[in-house]
């Protein structure tokens, strides 16, 4: 898991890439520097690209968390598809507890 320092770093470098790749297109470009213009669009497309890989990433990266974290409730005796149970918040928090997992952590 990254740290919090590499979580922001990575969310930086995200927001720096789509600054770059609206303010691109809003460039003036002439006829003369068309070539220019093209490789100017190069990188932010590139940078685009970057942070949709960083973008799924980061989804798989939550989504395996959240998976790993059910199982465990699952492993300590939580039974998510009762339908209708009456003793949801109680049981719930009766398998985090002998899971170790926090309140705060499947919120």
């Amino acid at each position: 898991m990254p740290s919090p320092s590499a979580r922001k770093l990575s969310v930086l470098l995200a927001m720096a890439a789509l600054t770059v790749s609206f303010m691109t297109p809003s460039m003036a470009q002439s006829a003369s520097d068309a070539s220019t213009g093209a490789a100017a669009m190069a990188p932010a497309a590139a940078s685009g690209a970057t942070t949709k890989a960083q973008r799924k990433a980061a989804r798989k990266q939550a989504r395996a968390k959240k998976n790993a974290e059910l199982k465990k409730l699952e492993d300590a005796g939580y039974q998510p598809g009762r339908a209708n149970d009456q003793n949801y918040p109680q049981d719930l928090q009766n398998a985090q507890k002998k899971a170790g997992i926090g309140q705060g952590a499947s919120q």
